[in-house]
């Protein structure tokens, strides 16, 4: 006979966004027992993202234990509620992926929903704190190791020193945030469209790379092979990051994960056009894109103010998996771009100030208390 179990999660920012971490705890429902405890620190994010990551994480605990399981839901996010209850519309961009990654947990209609008053759902709020304190102190979250919680202070206490750790190599670390986890920015080598300096985005075909970015791709295999630092590779789903990703898993011995939110931006009517092309045949369509993130390319295509929503969310699941780690993503140039962007705090506009050449390397470290730093932008020393 299948388990009755309670999801009870909740998720917290310090800042909204800010410091974001989540809580979940599985109960048992007939005896009431505490099946499972999940938390995490999971960098800036909203509060709202970190309310759906707990209960991701509540659910994913629970199947876990018995995947036959029915599920009773119970939070004090009367978003999250509705909206998984069917009963409210999902709009926000960020929002969606993680609604449809928790609905495809367990199947439909063995989860249900309910809203709890924020005081009947603490367990799974101590949880969240726990897992923003271990965050501010430069550690993820342990069961049954809670950080010291945050009161109000007359003066400036300074945060807590990390646990030691191995000095990393390479791209490093500030000691007194811990490791932090970093980003090492790949764009893919060059495909027969770079050097012609055409739109090549995710709406029009979908090029290999050409025999001088296998070349590319190997000798950038062969320059981080010899330094050592990086952990996993992620790469987006168009094949010349594949390729790309490929040629570099392969000589470091690691797995290649695929990340949908990697992908280059959509860019309509204009795909496979040159900028002369697109300036003779749109120029209202151009003139409007050069002005304004939120504008889209001719045809449908995806603006920049879509593609960063969507790299943020892809920023924001990544750091939480890799936390402290060094991983490569191999993308392309409006990602890395917009990674950049973001971690700097730059306008917009600054996408069209950043060289970004093919198969060339780039750096950002996110730290513990919500900071990111820019290492490194647009280097291809391993190239000459």
């Amino acid at each position: 006979m299948a388990n009755r179990f309670i999801v009870e999660a909740d998720g917290g920012s310090r800042g909204n966004p800010g410091p974001a971490g989540y809580g979940a705890v599985v109960l048992d429902a007939d005896s009431g027992e505490v099946v499972a405890e999940a938390a995490e620190y999971i960098g800036t994010a909203t509060n709202n993202v970190a309310e759906y990551r707990g209960l991701i994480a509540g659910l994913e605990a629970a199947k876990a234990v018995d995947p036959d399981a029915s599920i009773q839901v119970r939070m004090d996010s009367k978003l999250v509620v509705e909206q998984l209850s069917g009963r409210w519309k999902i709009k926000h961009p960020d929002m969606k992926p993680l609604a449809a990654q928790a609905l495809s947990i367990f199947p439909a209609g063995r989860v249900t929903y309910q809203w709890i008053p924020r005081e009947k759902n603490k367990h799974a709020d101590r949880l969240a704190n726990e897992a923003m304190d271990a965050g501010k102190a430069g550690r993820q979250w342990e069961p049954g190791r809670a950080a010291v919680p945050e009161r109000p202070q007359a003066a400036p206490v300074e945060p807590p020193l990390a646990e030691p750790k191995a000095a990393p190599v390479g791209w490093g670390a500030a000691a007194d945030l811990g490791t932090p986890t970093t980003f090492v920015l790949l764009r893919h080598g060059e495909t027969p469209l770079t050097p012609q300096k055409r739109f090549s985005g995710s709406g029009g075909t979908d090029p290999e790379l050409s025999p001088a970015g296998r070349r590319q791709a190997e000798a950038t295999a062969a320059a981080l092979a010899a330094r050592g630092t990086i952990q996993a590779v992620v790469s987006s789903p168009m094949r010349r990051c594949r390729e790309t990703a490929e040629a570099v898993a392969g000589r470091l011995g690691l797995d290649v994960r695929i990340d949908e939110g990697l992908r280059e931006a959509d860019f309509g009517a204009w795909e496979g056009m040159t900028f002369s092309e697109v300036r003779e045949r749109y120029p209202d369509d151009l003139d409007a894109w050069l002005a304004s993130s939120k504008a889209a390319p001719t045809g449908g295509g995806e603006s920049f103010a879509a593609v960063a929503r969507r790299i943020a969310v892809s920023r924001d699941k990544l750091l939480a998996r890799y936390a402290s780690r060094t991983v490569l993503l191999v993308t392309h140039v409006t990602p890395v771009k917009t990674l950049v962007r973001l971690a700097l705090g730059a306008p917009p506009e600054s996408l069209f100030r950043m060289e970004l050449s093919a198969a060339s390397l780039s750096a950002v470290a996110y730290y513990a208390d919500g900071n990111a730093s820019l290492r490194l932008l647009n280097d291809t020393s391993h190239l000459r």
